[in-house]
């Protein structure tokens, strides 16, 4: 029952442009500039994390193409569930770069979404967030609303349990819910079929009589065109549906983790060969009159906004320790209490900085 891989641009910059007619040219180099951002952003948020100036990171290098393609095909009043390999698509929704530096760099205000935004924050719990969008679905149907939840996690989420629970209970109620998992091949250091029967992730969509398409996550053109065809399916028909991005992770599972010990270096060489960002600059070089001096340009200036964000991150005044205890709990226990006046002294003692 193994599912057809759906590709639109191949790895060499080719396609069947009638696939792509609904797309002009303002939004394919939309598309390249943000995908271009995001690892320029990914590049130097590593940097940081080296020289002990960020907290650890999940890289998103490679997965370039299923960021930006998924987030595209999303309208105003819909909604964004992530977890926490998906910063590209949080800047393609217009979340500033200071923020993602922010949260990642330990600032609990860096996971604040503006009140204008229809997105959950991070989700580092694997999976758990796939209830939350189903919640969310729920709610937007008995309100009547013509939103649609658009939730993505790593291929690890579904050998969790709430993956499970979710894609059952969204087809139960038929809520208008797309479950987007990019497959990158490895949950942390356990390869994809280490951890599955089933050849593909949407294969399992079978078990819950909804609909399940398996797409090439490094094609930028297939991710954005599948999704925006199911995204307004679950809106017109409450439809819930589950797609399966097959990309991969060409680094580190975090920054706490070494691939090295655990994968074959010759099989992360072919993955460079099908790099996202290189398929769409070779597509624009042959047919959209893109030039090698504007590719330098564009990345001349991105580059100059990562560094606008890191300045004003690194300018964020730090935050009070006291402030740790502010939003966990309605009543604070008295443990807890304890501990706050603890830090309360030390602070006006000067012996937290």
């Amino acid at each position: 029952m193994k599912k057809q891989l759906i590709q639109i641009l191949d790895e060499h910059g080719n396609c069947d442009e009638q696939q792509i007619a609904d797309l002009n040219d303002q939004d394919i180099h939309k598309m390249y500039r943000m995908m271009v951002l995001t690892r320029l952003w990914n590049e130097k948020a590593l940097s940081l994390q080296r020289q002990g100036r960020l907290g650890t990171l999940a890289s998103v290098r490679g997965q370039e193409a299923a960021n930006i393609g998924m987030a595209l095909p999303l309208r105003e009043g819909d909604w964004f569930v992530p977890a926490f390999r998906e910063f590209g698509a949080l800047f393609t929704l217009d979340l500033p770069l200071t923020d993602q530096f922010l949260y990642w760099g330990g600032y609990e205000r860096g996971a604040r979404i503006p009140d204008d935004k229809r997105i959950l924050p991070t989700c580092i719990t694997v999976g758990a967030h796939l209830c939350h969008a189903v919640g969310i679905a729920i709610a937007a149907k008995l309100k009547g609303e013509k939103s649609v939840v658009v939730s993505s996690s790593g291929d690890g989420s579904t050998s969790q349990g709430d993956f499970h629970e979710s894609l059952n209970m969204a087809a139960v109620y038929k809520v208008p819910v797309v479950f987007i998992i990019q497959n990158n091949h490895w949950a942390i250091s356990t390869p994809f079929e280490k951890q599955t029967a089933t050849k593909t992730v949407a294969e399992k969509a079978a078990a819950y009589d909804i609909e399940g398409v398996r797409v090439d996550g490094n094609d930028v053109f297939a991710v954005y065109e599948t999704i925006k065809k199911y995204v307004e399916l679950a809106r017109k028909d409450f439809k819930p549906s589950l797609i399966e991005l097959v990309t991969y992770r060409m680094g580190d599972h975090t920054t706490a983790d070494d691939a090295t010990r655990y994968r074959d270096a010759a099989v992360v060489d072919e993955w460079l060969k099908k790099d996202p960002i290189e398929r769409l600059k070779k597509f624009l070089l042959k047919k959209r009159n893109w030039t090698e001096e504007e590719d330098e340009k564009l990345v001349k200036k991105l580059t100059a906004e990562v560094e606008e964000a890191v300045k004003q991150y690194e300018n964020t005044e730090t935050p009070d320790p006291s402030s740790m205890f502010a939003y966990m709990y309605h009543d604070m226990p008295w443990h807890l209490r304890e501990q706050l006046q603890e830090v309360e002294d030390l602070t006006k003692g000067g012996e937290i900085k």
